[in-house]
């Protein structure tokens, strides 16, 4: 076996046994594990990765390539220590490697063991420059030296793109000291883009202002940042506030907290701008040196089931307890992540029994609404889209959405004065919506009503959206009802273009090339509808019977026997 020998293995049995998979097996095939381990890590599966990296490790502890892969899947796992010991390894076998360094750091800021957490970035052997900075500033605060950690915080805001980080933690290193004072003078300098203008940031700023007794201050400052709909977490706060309560500063309880705030900070930060694996990293380490770093949590399950890792991301989602502000919020991830691996079922159990403890939370009936629609459940759905805009105090632009889901529900229920009524709410708070416009548009265009109104609605929806091709297929369709049909065949060929293998938009150009006396392809696009029914999205939405009798009879037929008025159809084309 490459690289191994019996000495090595024995050398390393502390690790071996840190790395022995449950059953204690060791790998059959060094590269066949290696192999399989790349392959996991390639198509996302953190698990597997973790487990082949680890049998690997088993038969070649001294292989860095090895190492460093182990160590990364353990920590995307969330097994920080378990990463630490390879961590070790593949540093003291003089290699260098930042996801080593990283979870080496992790480790020693868990153990709060500063001044060796300093002199290992001091030795240029920490995360990278400004994780680094904040790290020491952090570490020197814990080791008692605040005038240190201030200098440092001030150093740091000096360089290039980082003042927003470093002022921003130096305010919470301020606030975890009790000098309120210089935190909400921090805090109230939040310049566009800064860390303090983010959710956490906002809420620790209200915690500093009510430790101030600037209660006023604090309410409008939550008022001014999320508005009058809050979910439970600030709603509580804004409840203490109103009844003279203080709030204690809990954002940051000591340097660890501080250390962990580094992680997540960066991973809020690098959330939609690197890669979900990379940011993973921070949010696994944050959560490993605070477990009770709720938003870590949250940040976590969601990258998770980005990821395709659904079933981690329930397990992730589980961990916030049930008497937490953010329980609804966990629940509702993880009832995405339920529907995310096919377990449907459970998801509505969850949404369900949501809906009895968190009634009061709109977002939890909305959701409940959107899984029942697409389970084609539309009297839930549309009972579940009511109770969500019952629940708001006043009418906002954003809901509509809920009007036009719930419009929906009744087109399918057969409720048209409802839904044209619901179409109709969402484009008054909404007025340009090309989703809006194009529903509504083609569902009067389908119904042969309105039809001048139903072109200028889809006109404005293919202006606002002219690469859709539901949309533009809706534009040449009523341009067709409306016996346009020269108008509606370029129309037509552009949303064939744009949806290749859709049934309805080949039918659709089937019926538009039949109305200009192209009918050698109006029936290769029948053709080609029927062959896509299958795998189309929308198939249900297609009759198929309808399709092969006209290819057997022709369209005109067809129209003769529904009782629908005659084309005037041009010559045959041959």
């Amino acid at each position: 076996m490459a690289h191994s020998s019996m000495k090595r293995l024995l050398g390393s049995a502390a690790l071996a046994l840190c790395l022995m998979t449950p059953g204690g097996a060791f790998a059959n095939s060094l590269s066949g594990d290696y192999l399989a381990g790349r392959q996991a890590s390639f198509a996302g599966d953190i698990q597997a990765a973790a487990r082949y990296y680890g049998r690997a490790v088993m038969g070649d502890p001294e292989n860095p390539v090895i190492l460093e892969r182990a160590a990364l899947a353990e920590i995307s796992l969330g097994d920080v220590e378990r990463a630490a010991a390879l961590a070790n390894k593949l540093v003291n076998d003089g290699h260098r490697s930042q996801v080593a360094h990283m979870a080496i750091v992790a480790q020693h800021a868990k153990a709060e063991d500063y001044e060796t957490l300093i002199t290992q970035v001091n030795d240029d052997r920490g995360v990278g420059p400004l994780v680094d900075g904040l790290l020491v500033a952090w570490s020197q605060l814990g080791m008692g030296d605040m005038s240190a950690a201030l200098v440092q915080f001030d150093e740091l805001a000096k360089q290039q793109g980082l003042r927003n980080f470093a002022m921003y933690h130096k305010a919470l290193a301020l606030g975890s000291v009790g000098d309120f004072e210089s935190a909400a003078e921090i805090l109230k300098d939040a310049g566009t883009g800064g860390m303090q203008l983010t959710r956490r940031g906002v809420m620790a700023h209200v915690e500093v202002l009510s430790q101030l007794d600037r209660k006023e201050d604090a309410l409008t400052l939550i008022e001014t940042a999320f508005g009058g709909d809050l979910d439970p977490g600030l709603a509580e706060m804004r409840t203490a506030l109103e009844t003279g309560e203080a709030l204690p500063f809990t954002h940051i309880r000591g340097s660890r907290d501080g250390l962990a705030e580094v992680f997540y900070t960066l991973a809020a930060a690098l959330a939609n701008e690197a890669n979900d694996e990379f940011t993973l990293l921070y949010t696994r380490i944050a959560e490993y040196l605070r477990p009770d770093h709720i938003d870590s949590i949250l940040l976590t399950a969601s990258l998770l089931d980005e990821l395709g890792q659904s079933d981690l991301a329930v397990k992730a989602y589980a961990e916030v307890p049930q008497d937490h502000p953010a329980y609804h919020a966990a629940e509702l991830g993880r009832a995405a992540a339920l529907r995310d691996s096919d377990k449907v079922d459970a998801a509505v159990e969850v949404l369900q029994r949501l809906s009895k403890t968190h009634g009061d939370q709109p977002i939890v009936h909305s959701t409940l609404g959107d899984t029942m629609r697409q389970l084609e459940r539309y009297e839930e759905a549309a009972e579940a889209y009511t109770t969500a805009l019952a629940l708001f105090e006043e009418e906002t632009v954003s809901q509509w959405f809920l009007h036009y889901a719930r419009a929906i529900c009744y087109e399918r229920l057969d409720r048209w004065d409802d839904a044209e009524a619901d179409f109709r709410a969402a484009l008054e708070l909404n007025p340009e919506q090309p989703q809006v416009l194009n529903y509504l548009g083609y569902s009067l265009v389908e119904k042969k009503i309105k039809l001048d109104e139903a072109l200028d609605m889809i006109e404005r929806a293919a202006a606002a959206r002219p690469e859709s091709g539901y949309i533009i297929d809706s534009l040449g369709w009523v341009l067709y009802r409306l016996g346009r049909y020269e108008e509606a065949v370029g129309h037509m060929e552009r949303a064939a273009e744009l949806m290749p293998v859709d049934p309805i938009v080949n039918d659709h150009l089937g019926d538009v090339y039949w109305a200009v006396g192209r009918k050698t392809e109006a029936r290769f696009q029948w053709r080609r509808a029927l062959s896509f029914i299958v795998y189309g999205s929308t198939a249900e939405e297609v009759d198929a019977d309808r399709i092969r009798a006209k290819l057997d009879v022709g369209l005109d037929q067809v129209l003769a026997e529904e009782g629908a008025p005659p084309l005037q159809v041009a010559n045959d084309d041959g």
